[in-house]
């Protein structure tokens, strides 16, 4: 069963531009710049998102100059894929736990 951290990682990972920020970082790390260029997103809406993915721990930042860099961790998706993987593997028995009707 999911915790309430791993729901809420998911809750913030289902928003369609934050889900393509993390895609994009996962392939390279990039400073705000690169990313509104790569989502056509407005700086400020892109770096709300980016704020929500850094308090839930998916992403961190890297100082550079006057830029920011961001970074996915991957810890945490591997945990939260770990969790699929589970989830998948109970779902893959569950035809043979079927529980009598009353």
């Amino acid at each position: 069963m999911m915790t309430s951290v791993e729901a809420d990682l998911i809750r913030v990972l289902a928003d369609p531009l934050r889900l393509r920020i993390v895609t994009l970082l996962a392939k390279e790390t990039l400073c705000t710049t690169h990313l509104v260029e790569e989502t056509g997103a407005r700086q400020t809406n892109l770096s709300n998102h980016l704020k929500v993915l850094r308090e839930a721990g998916v992403v961190e930042t890297e100082p550079c100059g006057r830029y920011t860099y961001y970074k996915v961790r991957p810890d945490v998706i591997a945990s939260l894929a770990g969790q699929f993987a589970d989830l998948a593997e109970s779902a893959r028995t569950a035809a043979e736990n079927k529980r009598a009707c009353p």
